[in-house]
């Protein structure tokens, strides 16, 4: 009996320096992760200071000698590119090195691949994957190097790249129709929500903060929690009770990551989108994070893509229990910053009297004595609003509340 073992790639990660204000390095430890994520081991890595990417081999003639050097003294099976590189890019390191080449967005397609449990998640992955492929298929490869045309040159080849762009088109647009009826039932229980009267808060924040563990801590939702990089892809929605009477619904969503490949920015637009329906914003950091700051400046970037502005903002500057010393950042974008701890649940309570008076915002309190003939009123409050207490006496029903605006002329 043969025992057969899964072997472990050993992998290079290569990157190159432009100069701007984000640190190679740190980009290349979130890489790093990544690539362990997708169960890969780090055996080297190796940045080059440039002004741009070569346009054929992403990295300079010198680098690339030193890389080969490098591969064989770590016994590498492939590297991995912190950039999207383009067709004729990963044609020309596979020829030079002779090993797999693999850029960032490969690398988080693969991590997305294995992470998508629901139909839609499966959906939106594929169809990011075929985008992928198709800006990739190139002219002419190796093996179809003679059919540039005259005596000799005709064949099937060009036939079957024909036939691989049609197929992959056709599936596209295939998955592009599946993801239209998902969209189309997601926007109905939008509607639903709407017409329910409750808020929505969405849970966004980089991938790792700690989003699905806040969720599991104020609803008890059982999501997957993992200290991997997108350990959940598919969103959530729960309902949380903030008090005895006001009830909002928590949205989880996708974590969000510096470089998001625009593929699956365009496929996950419409589980993204929730964060810009959403009637509140709750951000969450991981304040153990030496990239703290970048991390947020990112998380803010892809809300502005979103269109997911101008809503209100509350900061939780998560895993306070890693801290050696307790910190009390402050985020000036966010209406309120909250230092919390999933694991320990400091800082839930005061997330939900913030919650709470940002929902009062738009709520006018009201005391009045309603005649019993008025009944259907309360009822209106009481689905719609914030009833606190109904006293039926002689004259009629006492009532305190607070109620939306749009229905205050109606009670």
């Amino acid at each position: 009996m043969y025992e057969m073992n899964e072997t472990e790639e050993n992998v290079i990660l290569v990157g190159v320096d432009t100069g701007g204000a984000e640190s190679e390095e740190a980009s290349l430890d979130e890489l790093s992760e990544l690539a362990r994520t997708a169960g890969a081991r780090v055996a080297g890595r190796l940045i080059q200071a440039r002004e741009t990417v070569h346009p054929g081999t992403y990295i300079g003639k010198g680098k690339l000698a030193e890389l080969k050097d490098l591969l064989w003294e770590t016994d590498a099976t492939g590297i991995i590119c912190d950039d999207e590189l383009t067709s004729v890019q990963i044609g020309n390191l596979e020829e030079e090195l002779s090993c797999k080449v693999i850029d960032r967005t490969l690398l988080i397609l693969d991590i997305f691949a294995a992470r998508a449990v629901s139909g839609e998640g499966k959906i939106q992955v594929e169809l990011a994957q075929l985008r992928y492929r198709a800006s990739r298929l190139a002219g002419l490869g190796k093996s179809l190097s003679r059919l540039g045309g005259g005596i000799g040159t005709r064949g099937p080849g060009e036939k079957k790249l024909e036939m691989d762009r049609r197929l992959i088109r056709e599936r596209i647009s295939r998955l592009k129709r599946e993801l239209k009826d998902v969209e189309k039932h997601r926007e109905l229980i939008r509607g639903q929500r709407k017409q329910s009267g409750l808020k929505v808060a969405a849970l966004v924040g980089y991938t790792s903060a700690g989003k699905s563990s806040i969720e599991n801590a104020l609803t008890d939702a059982g999501i997957l929690e993992d200290a991997m990089l997108f350990s959940t892809l598919d969103t959530t929605t729960r309902s949380l009770m903030l008090d005895s009477t006001q009830e909002i619904l928590l949205t989880d969503t996708v974590g969000f990551i510096r470089k998001l490949p625009h593929h699956l920015v365009e496929a996950f637009k419409s589980t993204l989108e929730e964060a810009a329906y959403a009637d509140i914003i709750i951000h969450v950091v991981d304040a153990s994070n030496p990239q703290m700051d970048t991390q947020m400046h990112v998380v803010y970037e892809t809300l502005r893509q979103l269109g997911a502005e101008g809503k209100p903002v509350i900061t939780l500057f998560n895993k306070q229990d890693l801290l050696e010393t307790p910190g009390y950042p402050r985020d000036f974008q966010a209406d309120y910053s909250i230092p919390t701890s999933a694991k320990t649940g400091q800082g839930l309570e005061e997330l939900r009297q913030a919650l709470l008076e940002i929902i009062r915002r738009d709520q006018i309190y009201i005391e009045r004595l309603y005649d019993f003939s008025e009944a259907g009123k309360i009822q209106i409050i009481r689905t719609k609003g914030q009833l606190i207490s109904e006293e039926y006496v002689p004259e009629g029903i006492r009532v305190k509340a607070y109620v939306p605006q749009d229905i205050y002329g109606r009670v």
